[in-house]
């Protein structure tokens, strides 16, 4: 067994028993590893310690409840492992900005940490050859786009650093409101939803954060305060999968991690902007491409890049 293997194991029991007193001798037995290395194997493969993904993965559960049901704050605290409203309020507070009570009477868009594939690390496919993450089918393959694609839209800004990734980092989701400004400033145009667009890029960005635009193919015409963006014709690498919309940000977090070791296991590196098309179907359900320009990656003397 892979190491990596071992770890989830452990993971799959800490996701099946949020609710549970979790024990670090109870998750190295699961992993068939002694304790220290059980916690230390984790925090190496997963980047924080077991406690603190515990903690961050019954939140992630506890913001599900609180925006899906009318239980009370203190039963949803309880039902993900919490074992009291005030610590449960206290600790949801600190990682979110804001109470479990205020999030339940007005639900935002959060970043949480989802539960990680560590296989996508590890198994490196060919072009055109699918894998499959827990129902979710990634795949990916060079696409030129013979043309450029102009889409019209809007540009927010949002905190950026470099690490950790999207499902890696927890918080009030900045993103979330630039999309909500985009269909609020479309609300009374026609939207071809069969083309949406979200792309991170530098632009005017200030100091410490990157641009981000919204928007939908360009039909001609424009809507009041339309700012455009295109889609220059050049070769991608594009991992392409489908999902329902309620799995969408989990799904997409799968990708782009997914992505970026593909590239650098080919010998691939992004460049500076990363563009994400949409387009929705029957059930709810959204086919997402993530188009990643690329170039070679440069070895300097010594093998550093």
């Amino acid at each position: 067994m892979h190491a990596w293997e071992a770890n989830q194991k452990s993971i799959d029991f800490i996701e099946d028993n949020l609710a549970e007193s979790l024990e670090i001798e109870t998750l190295a037995q699961v992993a068939s590893l002694s304790v220290f290395y059980c916690q230390r194997l984790f925090t190496r493969l997963v980047k924080i310690s077991v406690r603190e993904y515990i903690k961050l993965r019954r939140l992630a559960r506890a913001a599900v409840l609180l925006k899906d049901r009318k239980s009370r704050v203190i039963e949803v605290a309880f039902e993900v492992g919490f074992n009291s409203h005030a610590a449960f309020s206290r600790t949801f507070k600190t990682v979110y900005g804001l109470s479990p009570s205020l999030y339940q009477k007005a639900p935002i868009g959060l970043q949480n940490f989802d539960k990680p594939d560590l296989s996508l690390g590890y198994i490196v496919t060919e072009e055109g050859n699918p894998l499959i993450s827990e129902g979710v089918v990634l795949e990916i393959q060079k696409k030129r786009n013979q043309q450029p694609l102009v889409f019209c839209g809007v540009v927010g800004y949002y905190p950026f650093k470099y690490g950790k990734m999207l499902g890696q980092r927890t918080g009030i989701d900045p993103i979330d409101d630039i999309w909500h400004d985009f269909y609020q400033k479309t609300a009374n145009q026609p939207r071809t939803d069969h083309c949406l667009i979200g792309v991170s890029f530098p632009g005017d960005a200030p100091e410490g954060y990157s641009s981000y635009f919204v928007g939908q193919i360009s039909d001609g015409s424009q809507f009041l305060n339309c700012t455009e963006w295109t889609l220059p014709e050049r070769e991608y690498i594009v991992c392409s999968f489908d999902t329902v919309s309620e799995q969408l940000i989990i799904n997409m977090g799968k990708a782009m991690r997914y992505t970026r070791f593909w590239l650098k296991k080919n010998g691939w590196i992004a460049e500076n902007f990363f563009p994400e098309l949409y387009q929705k179907g029957e059930n709810h359900v959204v086919h997402v491409e993530l188009w990643i320009p690329f170039k070679k990656r440069i070895k300097m003397q010594g093998g550093t890049e």
